[in-house]
């Protein structure tokens, strides 16, 4: 993967016309029953056989504050942190295509009813992200854990944590930059990188221009202003009039085994070794905004 050039930074400026597309944060009386139910605002099919609130909770303040960045007067938080967790059952079963045993994935999705809206003109995808320190990740496998996927499985942006899954497995892991985030084009080139800092909220906000084909990455930290650290650079590969689903959550690849065939170890969505138990990541300030 290429790093790309970073430009100065810059505190990223809201327009005075954003709007909010779509909005994520949940608010303090929402319960878990939407999770079940799989209603606004979450899509929650992306999870293993168990119901959607055994992978998924909201915390309230007590348990574990959201990121202040969206509540600069320290007051009570308006919104709910969402827990998102994998373990051994997280085995998604798509409509087709078999159970993908190589995966752990629990995932959260924007209902596909805001799609037109979030992909059209310039959208600003917001996210903040926290450690679980009481379920680690385990960095010597890659997790894709912020994405926007069309139908041909590839991502318009990413986010990565990890170490990538390559073929045959390296034999130094964990890599030397798996502890820290990945921001990704469509190409996976490596567009911003930082490290994820136990205790502390990570803020992201990337602009997708639908139209000219770019991306730009802004970032924080806790409750500090967004700043740029990307310039605006070049997506082509999304390709124009591509729409996808927004998800946020946990994707957990295997490692390639060496008892599998060439083809089984391609075959990442199928076949590899997976290790662990439970693991877990904190979302808050998970919204949509048009630019």
């Amino acid at each position: 993967m290429a790093l790309r050039l970073l430009f100065p930074a810059a505190t990223l400026v809201f327009s005075a016309a954003a709007s909010i597309i779509y909005d994520g944060r949940v608010p303090l009386s929402m319960n878990s029953t939407v999770l079940d139910a799989s209603s606004d605002p979450f899509n929650t099919a992306v999870k293993g056989s168990e119901v959607a609130s055994h992978y998924t909770s909201f915390l309230n303040a007590s348990e574990s504050a959201p990121t202040a960045l969206y509540n600069p007067t320290h007051l009570s938080p308006q919104e709910q942190t969402v827990a998102v967790t994998i373990d051994w059952s997280s085995i998604f079963v798509p409509g087709s295509g078999g159970p993908q045993y190589g995966f752990r994935r629990t995932e959260l999705i924007a209902p596909s009813s805001f799609n037109p809206a979030m992909e059209t003109g310039t959208t600003r995808f917001h996210f903040s992200i926290k450690a679980d320190e009481e379920h680690p990740l385990d960095y010597t496998h890659e997790y894709q854990i912020v994405f926007i996927e069309p139908s041909d499985g590839s991502h318009v942006f990413g986010v990565q944590l990890g170490s990538p899954f390559t073929i045959p497995t390296a034999e130094d892991l964990p890599a030397v930059n798996a502890t820290s985030f990945k921001i990704l084009d469509h190409d996976l080139n490596v567009l911003y990188t930082t490290p994820f800092s136990i205790g502390a909220w990570h803020n992201f906000a990337v602009d997708v221009n639908w139209d000219a084909l770019t991306l730009q990455v802004s970032y924080s930290t806790d409750g500090n202003k967004l700043k740029s650290v990307t310039g605006v650079v070049p997506n082509l590969s999304a390709g124009k009039g591509v729409q996808g689903d927004f998800h946020f959550g946990i994707l957990k690849l295997p490692l390639a085994n060496p008892d599998d065939t060439p083809e089984q170890q391609a075959d990442v969505v199928h076949y590899g070794i997976q290790m662990g138990d439970l693991e877990g990541l904190l979302y808050s300030g998970v919204f949509v905004e048009s630019v």
